[in-house]
């Protein structure tokens, strides 16, 4: 096997090569010392150390496994972010594209595992191949950079180098659904990494083969929320809204049908549970339809009364969370079409039929009725008020409060002592 057959050949033919070049610069044991540390247990000074290497190098020039010892020593001294002895590894010959035989990483993929921007740019100046993907998982240096917040500095760097921050692996996946996909909204909160790469243009768009978006992460982690612990759900639900704020900014669509489903649906499934999201969605102007095939694909509408129709019992809250979301839809058209041929069943207690019936039959009325003056303009304001947050630009027009409270949605969220 090729994976064995590189590990035996570290071990019998060049290791004993990169333990001399490691210990000439006073490295004996790199996997528990990072670059200062190395440095300042060193005995020797660094241009001890800079001659003690070059002797070595010119003295083992012509050995058998030369090549190999200095390149694998160069992936040692990439982890340690030791630049010096870099330079002088590559002058005597460091193959920048010999990979680890275990991991089939390269010296630049290392550097970036170990956050050593300084030793990227390094390798990359002497003509590292900035895009070259590893032969197990595929991974670019890019890739491995969005994966960790504290990886930050090396994505800087990649990307001021040149980095092509489109590439995607052979399943389609770019650095940016790499930045998403690492991200659980509680431990890891890769939020600048994200905003770094849409700020350089990564594609918004991008799907994998297998239909991955850039929502799909998102959706992934809100249902985590459901039935979890009280204050992740928060977190969880804080970093999802501030993620699609960022993706929605940079031409995100989170009503695009793909092959599994939208956020937008998501929300709207359990509008209870994710109802700052959804309302931010819906302020924003994103379409309450399926945004390529119509709502015929699915319907907000429809979406909405079923989960209402669902439910054994409603709550006053979560009665008037769908009251909101209805009129927050309703506000973003100038004329409503509720789904053909869809009949309430709700199920429960008579009370509770009553009220889903009725909020249905208001917008019964409302899509039967042409629309008043009144609500053309409620529409038109609202969107020349957008993007998020509309209300709190409600409040700063110099209109009547009366007509402020029209323009308004959630009535809860402000008193008449606000204005």
């Amino acid at each position: 096997m090729p994976f064995l057959h590189g590990f035996r050949r570290i071990i019998f033919e060049y290791q004993p090569l990169v333990d001399e070049i490691l210990g000439s610069v006073g490295i004996q044991d790199p996997e528990r010392l990072d670059g200062s540390e190395a440095l300042d247990s060193s005995s020797h000074t660094r241009e001890d150390s800079t001659r003690l290497l070059t002797e070595l190098l010119e003295r083992e020039a012509q050995t058998l496994f030369y090549r190999e010892g200095v390149s694998y020593s160069l992936l040692k001294v990439a982890e340690l972010g030791l630049l010096h002895v870099a330079e002088i590894l590559l002058q005597y010959g460091a193959d920048l594209s010999f990979e680890d035989p275990v991991t089939y990483y390269t010296a630049l993929h290392i550097a970036v595992l170990r956050n050593q921007p300084d030793m990227v740019a390094l390798l990359v100046q002497h003509g590292a191949d900035v895009n070259r993907r590893d032969r197990i998982h595929e991974s670019s240096p890019l890739d491995l950079a969005s994966e960790e917040p504290e990886r930050l500095p090396c994505l800087q760097r990649l990307l001021d180098l040149g980095a092509d921050i489109n590439s995607a692996d052979r399943n389609g996946k770019t650095s940016l659904l790499h930045a998403l996909a690492s991200s659980d909204g509680v431990q890891i909160h890769n939020t600048e990494n994200i905003h770094l790469l849409l700020e350089r243009g990564a594609d918004v768009t991008a799907t994998t083969k297998d239909g991955d978006t850039v929502f799909t992460c998102i959706i992934f982690l809100l249902g985590e929320v459901v039935g979890g612990d009280e204050e992740e759900a928060r977190m969880i639900n804080h970093f999802c809204l501030r993620v699609t704020q960022m993706l929605m900014a940079h031409g995100a669509d989170p009503s695009q049908c793909p092959s599994h489903e939208s956020l937008t649906h998501t929300c709207l499934k359990n509008f209870n549970l994710h109802f700052q999201l959804l309302r931010f969605l819906l302020e924003s102007g994103t379409s309450y339809d399926c945004s390529v095939h119509g709502p015929s694909c699915w319907s907000g509408f429809y979406t909405l009364f079923e989960k209402l129709c669902s439910q054994l019992d409603t709550s006053d809250e979560l009665l008037q969370k769908a009251e909101t979301v209805l009129e927050l839809m309703v506000a973003n058209s100038a004329r409503i079409q509720l789904p053909s041929n869809f009949e309430l069943r709700p199920v429960g207690s008579r009370l509770h039929m009553e009220k889903v019936t009725a909020l249905y039959h208001s917008l019964k009325q409302l899509e039967q009725s042409s629309p008043t003056l009144k609500h053309l303009c409620r529409v038109c304001i609202r969107q020349q008020l957008r993007p998020w947050p509309v209300d709190i630009k409600v409040k700063a027009l110099p209109l009547p409060d009366r007509l402020k409270w029209y323009l308004l949605i959630e009535h809860t969220a402000f008193t008449e002592d606000d204005f």
